[in-house]
């Protein structure tokens, strides 16, 4: 079941994101969900500055993600699914969700960055109509820069 994430929900979100993300870790730049803090996605849910959904298999939290309602779009970051119960497509139905979520609130696009270093993510979002709108690189507050691809997909 997929629910929109309340704010006293912030530690399921973060928890499921640490889990999804650790495979970044010990690559040339880790990502920076790594440093943030549940209080962090506390923060950012009770100010209203994103929102985010949980996917749960029997009260327990599998799948997250966070994102924000934009003029004419949504934008979505940090989708995550703990690794073991990846490969079922629980990703696809999140983004499945977030389009109805979008429809629901008359925005005609979803949007998202992801890492043209990670390409199983882009072939996920492709595989479900997004295409890549243009690039971008990144530069981190150290000052890595990171290669990015911006996806969208019309609704």
């Amino acid at each position: 079941m997929i629910r929109l994430a309340g704010i006293e929900d912030e530690h399921l979100v973060h928890a499921v994101m640490m889990s999804a993300f650790e495979e970044y870790r010990h690559i040339d730049i880790p990502s920076s969900a790594l440093s943030e803090t549940a209080s962090f996605v506390q923060e950012l849910l009770t100010n209203n500055h994103e929102k985010a959904l949980l996917y749960m298999n029997n009260d327990v939290p599998i799948g997250s993600a966070r994102f924000k309602l934009n003029k004419h779009s949504i934008y979505f970051s940090r989708l995550s699914v703990c690794p073991e119960e990846r490969g079922k497509g629980i990703a696809k139905s999140m983004l499945s969700w977030l389009e109805a979520y979008a429809q629901e609130y008359g925005k005609k696009e979803v949007c998202c960055r992801t890492r043209m270093s990670v390409p199983k993510n882009i072939k996920l979002y492709e595989s479900v109509g997004y295409e890549i709108c243009g690039e971008e690189v990144v530069t981190k507050p150290n000052g890595d820069t990171v290669k990015t691809v911006f996806m969208k997909k019309k609704l």
